[in-house]
C-alpha cells in the first residue's frame, strides 16, 4: 500500500508540473510565452471599430498564436467600461489596449502596474489632466493620438463654407477631449471674424433637439472627433441635412454619416502603430514609461460626395472622395 501511494504521489506531482508549464508565461519569459491583451472599445462606431482591427492584426503579424485578446465593447457607458477594465486587472492581463478617453482614463484609475495603451485619443495631457505634459505621459501609459491640426480642420469650414458667417460647435460636453478641441477652432474661427457658438449636448438624447438649435442660427456647423457625435452621426444627418446646413468633421467616420469634408487620418493605420506599440511592450524592447505618444501624420483632406452634392457644395481639387 505505501508503494502504491508513492508511485500516486509521484504522479500527481508529474501531472502538477506539467500543468504548470502549461499556463501563461508572462512577459520576457520564453518563446513558448502567450501573452493576453485586454481590449476595452468605449463605444462602436466606423472609426474605433478600425482602430481596434488595426491593432489586433499588429499584434497577430508579429506574435501570431503568442497573444490572445480579450475583447470587451462598453457600449457607451461608463459603469460598463469600469467593469470591464477591473475584469482585466483581476485576470491580471498583460497588456490593456484603451479604444477612446473614456476607456483611457478608467483604465489609468484602476492600474499603475499594468501597462496601457491608448489610442484614438485626442490630447493625452487633457485626458489624464497632466499638468506638465510634453508628450510622454510616464508610468505605465502612452499610446497613440487621433489629433489632426485643428487650424488645418477650422480653415477648412471657410474653404467649403466661403458665404459663412456664423458657425455652430457640435459636440459632447462630457468628453474633455471634445471641450479642448472647441477651444482652438472657435479662436481660430473668431479671429477670422466669424460668430462662433457653441452647441454642447450632454447625451445622445440631447442631440436631435440640440443639432436643430444649431441648425436654426448657424451657416455651418463644426463637429471635432467625438465618440457620442461619432456614434449619432445619421441622427444628426437627419436635422442638418434637409437644413441645408453643411456640416464639416473630425474623423472619417462622422463625415460619412453626416459631414461635407474631413481632414483625415486613418484609425486602421493608428491602431495598427498602436499594436506595434504593444508588441515592443510586451516582449521588453520598450519601456513604456519612456514611449511617447505617436500620431498618423499622413492627414488628408477628404468630402463626403453624397452631401457635397445635395447642398451644392464647391469641393478644392486637392479633396479626396471618401471611400
Amino acid at each position: 500500500m505505501k508503494k502504491l501511494m508513492a508511485i500516486l504521489l509521484a504522479a500527481l506531482m508529474l501531472f502538477s508540473l506539467a500543468a504548470c508549464g502549461g499556463e501563461k508565461a508572462t512577459n520576457g519569459n520564453t518563446d513558448e510565452a502567450v501573452y493576453n491583451v485586454g481590449i476595452c472599445q468605449y463605444v462602436q462606431h466606423e472609426a474605433l471599430d478600425q482602430a481596434t482591427q488595426g491593432f489586433k492584426d499588429a499584434l497577430v503579424k508579429a506574435l501570431g498564436d503568442k497573444v490572445k485578446f480579450d475583447e470587451q465593447n462598453a457600449s457607451d457607458d461608463l459603469t460598463t467600461c469600469t467593469t470591464i477594465i477591473n475584469n482585466f486587472v483581476s485576470s491580471k492581463v498583460d497588456l490593456i489596449m484603451a479604444n477612446a478617453t473614456p476607456a483611457l482614463q478608467t483604465a489609468a484609475s484602476a492600474t499603475t502596474e499594468i501597462p496601457i495603451l491608448g489610442t484614438s485619443i485626442t490630447e493625452y495631457g487633457v485626458a489624464l489632466e497632466l499638468t506638465d505634459f510634453n508628450g510622454t505621459v510616464g508610468g505605465n501609459i502612452s499610446g497613440t493620438s487621433d489629433l489632426a491640426p485643428l487650424d488645418k480642420q477650422a480653415q477648412m469650414v471657410l474653404d467649403l463654407v466661403p458665404d459663412a458667417k456664423s458657425v455652430g460647435i457640435l459636440y459632447c460636453s462630457a468628453e474633455a477631449n471634445s471641450i479642448y478641441q472647441v477651444k482652438v477652432v472657435k479662436a481660430y474661427l473668431e479671429d477670422k471674424g466669424i460668430t462662433v457658438t457653441e452647441y454642447p449636448f450632454s447625451d445622445t438624447n440631447d442631440i436631435v433637439s440640440v443639432a436643430t438649435a444649431a441648425c436654426e442660427k448657424s451657416d455651418a456647423i463644426y463637429i471635432p472627433t467625438d465618440n457620442k457625435a461619432a456614434s449619432s452621426a445619421e441622427t444628426i444627418d437627419g436635422v442638418c441635412r434637409p437644413a441645408k446646413v453643411p456640416v464639416i468633421t473630425g474623423d472619417t467616420g462622422t463625415c460619412g454619416g453626416c459631414g461635407i469634408a474631413v481632414l483625415a487620418i486613418s484609425y486602421y493605420n493608428l491602431g495598427y502603430k498602436t499594436g506595434e506599440m504593444a508588441v515592443k511592450v510586451l516582449t521588453g524592447e520598450a519601456d513604456i514609461s519612456e514611449m511617447a505618444i505617436e500620431y498618423d501624420t499622413d492627414v488628408k483632406p477628404m468630402y463626403n460626395a453624397e452631401i457635397c452634392s445635395e447642398l451644392g457644395i464647391k469641393v478644392p481639387e486637392n479633396y479626396t472622395e471618401l471611400g
